[in-house]
């Protein structure tokens, strides 16, 4: 609320020539509000709080691809995301000779190891966030309770890209090989 909000709501309950029937009047009005209005807006169940929370998700993926932030990367991926990307780096791992364990890789992505950043450092030499974050723009398409779709118009593009989420735990999540599904191979 402003300052200005406060103000008129204490000249009306400090004198100000408001009658006590009207002061009630506001009272219950502030306190019907404070029950009903203001949980509504703030609960997690309000459309706008979940279309906001889908495109953060989304928004944030492509600035830390930006910022080559990889752990924050692998955070915003759903599971079967990061289960793709890691059967494709113990793949292209073994053709070069070199044996890794799933949980290895998995382990490393977390931590933005050598072999995340290899894999992503490949995968931007061919993927330009810039071309979601300043080039496209966005508009939702639609959601459910654990899907959503985010088409990003490329403007040299005819037909967008559909951008799939899913909610996780509660938690939405960016579904990158979902979308994007050319496999890339590390360098």
């Amino acid at each position: 609320m402003s300052n200005d909000g406060r103000c008129l709501i204490v000249y009306f309950f400090r004198g100000g020539n408001v009658k006590p029937a009207m002061k009630k009047l506001i009272a219950t009005c502030l306190f019907i509000w404070l029950i009903f209005g203001f949980t509504s807006v703030c609960s997690s169940d309000d459309p706008g709080s979940e279309l906001s929370s889908i495109l953060y998700t989304a928004e944030s993926l492509f600035k830390s691809m930006k910022g080559n932030n990889y752990t924050a990367v692998w955070g915003f991926l759903t599971i079967k995301s990061k289960n793709i990307i890691v059967k494709a780096v113990r793949k292209a791992s073994a053709k070069a000779g070199v044996k890794y364990s799933e949980e290895q890789i998995t382990h490393d992505f977390g931590i933005g190891g050598p072999l995340s950043r290899a894999y992503w450092d490949s995968y931007l030499s061919e993927f330009d966030p810039d071309m979601v974050l300043e080039h496209s723009r966005w508009d939702m398409g639609p959601v459910t309770d654990k899907t959503a779709v985010i088409l990003l118009h490329y403007q040299k593009s005819k037909k967008p890209a559909i951008l799939q989420m899913y909610k996780e735990n509660g938690t939405w999540k960016v579904g990158l090989e979902e979308t994007f599904s050319p496999r890339r191979i590390l360098k």
